[in-house]
């Protein structure tokens, strides 16, 4: 047995699809704390932080995850057909990843109330949410129109 025959690998389309989910389901884990965290204080103030980190959200998407989101679709379209699994994201990113797990832990233990987390949360897991639409897109134009490079120059 090879080491070449150990390595997960799946098809680009697979792959974009795993990213997109992984982003999704990253988005909406945090989104749904927030949203727990708000729930038990007065509707008045959840709605205002909510209303709050929903803007953040949106703000952040466009200053920045949108950005991010769209160097990964286009690292993802460079791959070859057949690629390990967990190409789906950099060897930098799951650094990040690591990073922002321990300070979401740090953060939540921390003397920090809930309901100001929560504003964090809905800002960065709404960000990371509305940027996974990039990744669906992308595997729309692969699997049902077959043409992966279709106007990737308009989304750049």
């Amino acid at each position: 047995m090879t080491l070449k025959s150990l390595n997960p690998a799946v098809t680009k389309s697979w792959l974009i699809a795993l990213a997109g989910l992984m982003w999704t389901g990253v988005g909406v884990m945090l989104c749904r704390l927030a949203y727990i965290w708000l729930a038990v204080i007065s509707r008045a103030m959840a709605a205002s932080l909510g209303l709050f980190g929903i803007g953040m959200a949106v703000a952040a998407y466009y200053l920045g995850f949108s950005k991010i989101a769209r160097k990964n679709v286009k690292r993802l379209c460079l791959l070859t057909e057949r690629t390990c699994v967990f190409a789906f994201q950099t060897w930098r990113g799951y650094l990040i990843i690591g990073f922002m797990i321990s300070l979401g832990i740090i953060l939540r233990t921390s003397a920090i109330p809930k309901q100001y987390l929560a504003v964090v949360y809905t800002t960065i897991g709404g960000a990371i949410f509305l940027s996974s639409f990039h990744y669906y897109g992308l595997l729309w134009k692969i699997v049902f129109q077959q043409n992966p490079h279709q106007n990737e120059s308009r989304t750049s």
